[in-house]
């Protein structure tokens, strides 16, 4: 159960029934977080621009997904991960042992990737402060300053709506919970 209130469109403060609506027709169902956000309604418009924001970065979105899954794993958030999982094998068709790994904080068989959840790692544990090796390795990986900070970005989105689910121990929607 929930220690906020999960919105509905109806339940919803005025400010953020727009936003609400556009996320049911986009998702097909409102998902929890959103519903959990809408008690604050410029927390639900930041969410949803830097989402928007951080699907324009240089990064591909199975890298943006490896950023989300690694930090939703490491922030302890089911709800993300169960989302980001549903996301990146209905929309992205990643594979599973990708996934699988990603979900476990495991190396995964991908170089690039696999440097990609590390630096995320890094960039968590060490609030930004990652050692000279570690952003040597990510650049030899073939990451770029940009995808550095980008990575940083997928951070930030992430640590907003894990920790508003941490928060409000959002319940994970029926529409997710084969992904949880």
């Amino acid at each position: 159960m929930s220690r906020l209130t999960i919105h509905t469109l109806d339940s919803a403060p005025e400010a953020a029934k727009e936003r609400l609506e556009t996320a049911k027709k986009n998702n097909g169902f409102l998902p929890n977080l959103i519903g959990v956000l809408a008690n604050a309604p410029t927390a639900l418009e930041t969410y949803q621009v830097v989402g928007g924001i951080n699907a324009k970065t240089g990064l591909t979105p199975e890298e943006r997904e490896v950023v989300q899954i690694t930090a939703a794993t490491l922030n302890g958030c089911g709800f993300c991960v169960a989302g980001h999982t549903a996301l990146s094998r209905k929309k992205l068709g990643m594979p599973e042992e990708v996934i699988q790994a990603l979900r476990k904080t495991e190396a995964l068989n991908d170089a690039k990737l696999n440097a990609l959840a590390q630096f995320t790692i890094a960039v968590m544990e060490n609030k930004g402060d990652v050692s000279d090796e570690t952003l040597q390795a990510f650049f030899e990986a073939g990451y770029t300053e940009a995808n550095a900070l980008e990575a940083v970005l997928g951070v930030s989105l992430a640590t907003l709506c894990n920790y508003a689910n941490n928060l409000a121990r959002t319940p994970i929607n029926p529409e997710l919970q084969p992904h949880a």
